[in-house]
């Protein structure tokens, strides 16, 4: 215990084994040492941090960040995105690999945005590739490189640079993907759904979620899954909206297949049927749905159908936010969000941060393959978020980092004040406000 530098203490502590009084111990290496009974005595030298009642929780884990850095740094960048998910608790991102410009995806595109990403990252960074229309032959340099895996669209993406796959082009992707055990992860909508859907335009929120039917996740979810079941590619399905899908995912993972799905915050807390007409910062795609849904997918938590919870965060200026919700950007920017508003909707449904802790950190940190991260237990990366749960406060977006503050919870009040956030042992936010030090690093599939 020489080495230890600093004793992080609570009267809850989030262990893998449950909450508890405990001190942490954390080293010079920036690695847990111990976790210890509450009263241990401090070792020399270290530095007491005693956080009285509030919990500890690992660090939030969120792999599914749209950055836009570089080619769309107005929309957001790495200085802001990551200076507000340190405001919100979370210490590890994984960039999307489309909106910014160039794409990620080749192995020199990885290049460019790790040069910029560098310098800015108040977090560790890391990568998605993409799967394109006729990049098959550039998925293994990628994969090399040292990112998570591949993210594709079954439908148009919204923006040229990164355009869908069709089956075909899909089914290559899969082959070469599952020849040297990569992952694939998708956004599931079957295109054909979505051009038989109506297609209204206009501000009626009623009219928007009619042109992103259920049956267009559901049909496209049921391909992945026969692609997956012939070629054996590890398959993760992004931001799952309807609850209509989950059995054919609960299928798919009795029959041994691998398939993983995650849903995000709005999904989980926001329902269509509060969305007032005009109001497209509660646009996304796939879209809110409908409570009874919703309920569905808290069902599907809780039974493990659904792996994690990740933000999705997909920010845009306000001027893109236009009042038509068929010209308004896709997106709902959540970042610093993600964890009041998941504890809040959790703790009137009877769950635990124990609860909160495995969807939105340690099956994250799975999914990704980061075997240091997602949990308090010694030999793990000493990433912690600090909650008040019991208080309260309400949504201003004049006090978000996110580059643009349009947010589809302003004026909600939520459970739960992140009250400081640690990478590392190093204090990287406080009550709010990021730390001007920069202590983020880049990290790759082979090494976190």
């Amino acid at each position: 215990m020489s080495d230890v530098r600093l004793v992080l203490r609570s009267q809850r502590v989030l262990t893998p084994e449950g909450a508890r009084p405990a001190s942490v111990a954390v080293g010079d290496d920036g690695l847990i040492a111990a976790v210890l009974p509450y009263d241990t005595e401090v070792p020399p030298g270290a530095v007491l941090e005693d956080v009285g009642d509030d919990a500890v929780l690992p660090g939030l884990v969120d792999t599914h960040v749209h950055v836009n850095d570089p080619g769309r740094t107005e929309w957001e960048g790495f200085w802001t995105a990551t200076r507000a998910a340190a405001a919100g608790g979370i210490t590890t991102l994984v960039d999307m690999p489309l909106n910014s410009l160039p794409p990620t995806t080749t192995a020199e595109h990885l290049r460019v945005k790790r040069e910029v990403a560098g310098p800015k990252a108040h977090m560790d960074v890391g990568f998605w590739g993409g799967a394109i229309p006729g990049n098959v032959g550039e998925l293994r340099g990628l994969h090399e490189a040292g990112v998570f895996g591949f993210k594709c669209f079954l439908s148009p993406s919204g923006v040229e640079e990164f355009p869908e796959l069709n089956p075909e082009e899909l089914a290559a992707a899969m082959a070469e993907i599952a020849s040297f055990d990569g992952q694939l992860i998708v956004h599931a909508e079957d295109p054909g759904r979505l051009a038989s859907a109506p297609q209204k335009g206009g501000p009626a929120y009623a009219d928007f979620l009619a042109s992103r039917p259920r049956a267009a996740e559901n049909d496209a979810i049921a391909l992945l899954i026969e692609l997956a079941r012939e070629h054996g590619t590890r398959v993760h399905i992004l931001h799952l909206s309807s609850s209509d899908a989950l059995p054919l995912i609960a299928d798919a993972r009795s029959e041994g297949l691998p398939v993983t799905a995650e849903t995000c915050p709005h999904f989980l807390t926001l329902t269509a049927e509060e969305v007032p007409d005009g109001a497209t910062e509660f646009k996304c795609c796939p879209p809110i749905r409908e409570k009874e849904n919703q309920d569905a997918l808290w069902a599907a938590l809780s039974e493990g159908t659904l792996d994690c919870v990740v933000s999705d965060h997909s920010p845009c200026t306000a001027d893109l936010k236009t009042p038509d919700f068929g010209q308004a950007w896709g997106g709902i920017s959540s970042l610093q969000l993600g964890l009041p508003a998941i504890w809040t909707e959790a703790r009137r449904r009877g769950h635990g941060l124990e609860d909160v802790a495995r969807w939105m950190s340690r099956a994250p940190a799975r999914l990704a393959g980061m075997t240091g991260k997602g949990a308090i237990a010694p030999g793990c990366e000493a990433d912690f978020a600090v909650l008040a749960p019991e208080e309260t406060f309400t949504v201003d977006p004049a006090s978000l980092h996110h580059r643009n503050q349009v947010t589809a919870y302003a004026g909600r009040t939520l459970h739960g004040v992140v009250r400081s956030t640690w990478l590392r042992g190093e204090r990287i936010a406080d009550h709010g406000t990021p730390a001007e030090k920069k202590t983020g690093r880049l990290i790759e599939r082979k090494t976190a």
